[in-house]
């Protein structure tokens, strides 16, 4: 199955070049060679996203380390930019092994794993660095990252899409009463929709790929993404405002497909924990650098920054709030008493 999908991919030699490494079975344990004691290399197929930061760390430290660290036993075969499908389909291709690795917003997948909605609840983190050490590395972060197991899935790690922010065609949003009415592209995600309807919006979700085209045509007033999403597909062209909101916080999930997890040896699984740790370190220095630089870019493309003070980041907040997000997720969640949890180690954490 694996094959199939890559063979629309790819031409000719490459075609073969991944043929080969396939073996008899695609199915759940993916189709690279397997993993043996005799050295053989083992091909693990990735899926990534569109991000700058994903697709560099990748490049730069994931792609090199895991052949230095497993003596050559291992290699990535990387296709970025959604190649192998949106998130939620890429999500679904690791689970039956379509492809071994896979990027994706937490958002996109949390309708089939609920506990990820707790990561939708808007202003639950303030800052990036409570986002390190409470929702990715606290108690209840990583029980989260073990829950993907339920779902055939290893969870390696949590990268950093980042705070989601606003960007509008004709209105620039300097406080949540200029939101009355707009139309803003969300994703189809019960915690966001009503949310930006306690902000005061008209929340309008529309696939990604047709989002560039509704933002040109007026199809809708605005959207919100991560920076990095932002310029890395471009929307400052055809946006003319962008105010930083940083409403969410939107994780990225890296996961691997269990069985083929399980198919490495002990120095291969160890060789691509060790890859994969520092690749998330680099992936979160990326992330910062690239936010800054989109800021330069959206500016010089001629869309207006607005950075909030405290006191009017907290106007949406107290808009945001009336959704009561908090509990909304935890209906929804399996775990419900996993968002009381990490609710309880933010207030800690700010508190110590």
């Amino acid at each position: 199955m694996k094959k199939r999908v890559l063979a629309l991919l790819l031409a000719g030699a490459a075609v073969a070049s991944l043929a080969a490494c396939g073996s008899s079975d695609s199915g759940a344990s993916g189709s690279g060679s397997a993993a043996g004691g005799d050295g053989e290399v083992v091909e693990l197929v990735m899926g990534n996203v569109t991000s700058s930061s994903a697709k560099d760390a990748v490049t730069e430290i994931l792609i090199p380390k895991v052949e230095e660290y497993s003596n050559g036993t291992l290699k990535i075969v990387h296709f970025p930019d959604n190649q192998l499908g949106n998130d939620e389909q890429s999500f679904a291709m690791a689970q039956t092994g379509e492809c071994d690795i896979a990027v994706g917003s937490t958002s996109s997948v949390a309708t089939t794993y609920n506990d990820l909605y707790v990561y939708d609840v808007p202003y639950l983190f303030l800052n990036k660095q409570e986002v390190y050490d409470v929702g990715f590395n606290g108690e209840t972060g990583k029980a989260i990252l073990d829950g993907f197991s339920e779902y055939g899935l290893k969870g390696l790690a949590f990268w950093e899409n980042g705070f989601r922010n606003i960007t509008t065609t004709d209105k620039d949003i300097a406080t949540v009463a200029d939101l009355s009415g707009l139309k803003i592209r969300t994703m189809a995600n019960e915690i966001h929709l009503e949310a930006w309807k306690a902000m005061g919006a008209n929340p309008t979700p529309m696939a990604f790929g047709e989002l560039f085209t509704g933002l040109q045509q007026g199809t809708v007033d605005g959207q919100e993404n991560p920076l990095g999403i932002i310029t890395g597909n471009k929307f400052e062209e055809v946006q003319s405002y962008c105010t930083l909101t940083e409403h969410v916080y939107t994780p990225y999930y890296v996961v691997m497909n269990q069985a083929k997890w399980d198919s490495l040896t002990a120095e291969q699984q160890e060789a691509l924990t060790k890859a994969i740790e520092e690749t998330t370190q680099r992936q979160y220095e990326l992330s910062q650098q690239y936010e800054d630089e989109a800021i330069e870019v959206m500016e010089g493309a001629g869309c207006a920054v607005r950075t909030l003070t405290d006191e009017e980041k907290l106007g949406f907040k107290e808009a945001a709030d009336k959704a009561n997000s908090l509990e909304a997720a935890k209906k929804i969640m399996y775990k419900p008493e996993l968002a009381d949890q990490m609710a309880a180690e933010l207030d800690a954490y700010r508190n110590k």
